[in-house]
This record gives C-alpha cells, structure tokens and sequence, in this order.
C-alpha cells in the first residue's frame, strides 16, 4: 500500500525528465562550444529565459485544465513552478558566479544601480516563499485561505519578469514582448474568472435567528 502511494505517475514522470532538458541542452553547448563568442552571457540569459517559459506555463496550467477539463494537469502545476524557481536559482548564480565571480560589492552597486537587475532581483525574492511554501505540509501549516493569498503573488512575479527580460535585451524585442502579451492574457483570464465567480455569489442576506420579519 505504501509504495503504491510513494509512485510517481507516468505522466508527471515524463514532465520531470522533459524539464530537465533545457539544462542537459545547455550543459552540452557549453562543452562543445554552442554558446557564442560570450558564453556567460548566453547561459546567464538562456537559464533567465527557461525561467520565464516555465513560470508562465505553470500560470497556464490552470486555464488549460479547466477549458479542457484534463483534470491530470492539476498535478503538474506545483512541479513546474519549482521548475520556473529551479531555473531562475541557476540565472541567478551565473550571474553571480561566473560574471561577478562573488563579487558581493560590485553586485550591490548592479542592484542599486541597474533597474533591470533591480527588477529581476525583485522578482526573485517574490518567487523564495512561494518555493518555500510549496509543500503539502507547509500548505497545512498556514491554512487555505492564506496559502492561496500568499500563493497569488506569482501574479506579480510574472510582469516583473517580462520587464527584466525587456530592459536587459538592448535591441529586437519581439522574444520579450511575445511573453508579455502571453502574461497579459493569463492575467486577464485570472481576473476575469475572479469577477465572475464575485458576480456569481451575489449579495449576502443576513436573516434574523427567528426567521425573517413578516409584515
């Protein structure tokens, strides 16, 4: 009985190995030479980028699950926002290790001084409590409703996001924008939904404890 409860899905088995594949990917570029004349700066960039595609997959989980009604894909939607964290985690120490090499005061003076590192490191700190909270056991700890609040932060990291991808490319923005349009849309949907589900509950009436009043 136990090891059939600790068993992996095939499914969510399969996702796992194929969001590792960026990272295999880039490993073997990097070794053979795959990665340009600047090979820092494409792997600090590319690891930002899977960030990102995985953050706003992880978004799109669950307007996929409910236009489609594949109710398997709720299962996915905490791996792969640790993914978006995983990969942002890797952004962020090649940017520290290997352009700054530990640095810590000339990567302050970039956080106080260069707005998109200013953003990116914001949205990083947005991203530690939801990947810390992300458990089962974490989600007990606070209760529903306040792990769903905090949880709803990652509508504010995803814009974040999109801004410190915009301002850190200096020329042909249409990568960047085409993920901000996606942000928008996913954002969109989420308030959408939350207005309609307000619409649907109407207004509350109170009745007396002896039943309502007769005239």
């Amino acid at each position: 009985m136990a090891a059939k409860r600790l068993a992996v899905p095939p499914l969510k088995a399969a996702v796992f190995l194929l969001c590792l594949v960026p990272l295999f990917w880039l490993v073997w570029q990097g070794f053979y030479g795959g990665l340009g004349a600047n090979p820092i700066q494409a792997l600090e960039r590319r690891l930002g980028v899977w960030a990102l595609r995985f953050l706003l997959i992880a978004l799109a989980v669950t307007p996929v699950r409910q236009m489609t009604g594949w109710s398997a894909l709720a299962r996915l939607r905490r791996m792969l926002g640790l993914f978006a964290f995983f990969y942002v985690t890797l952004h962020l120490l090649s940017y520290v290790g290997l352009d700054e090499f530990f640095d810590w005061h000339a990567i302050g003076r970039d956080i106080l001084k260069r707005t998109f590192i200013t953003v990116g490191m914001a949205a990083f700190a947005l991203l530690i409590p939801l990947a810390v909270t992300s458990t089962d056991r974490m989600a007990r700890r606070l209760g529903g409703r306040r792990w769903r609040l905090l949880h709803r932060a990652v509508y504010g990291v995803a814009p974040l996001a999109v801004v410190h991808y915009w301002m850190m490319i200096k020329a042909d923005h249409v990568e960047p924008f085409l993920y901000g349009l996606i942000a928008l849309l996913l954002l969109s949907w989420r308030v959408n939904k939350s207005l309609t589900a307000r619409r649907g509950r109407g207004p509350k009436i109170s009745i007396p404890a002896g039943g309502p009043a007769r005239p």
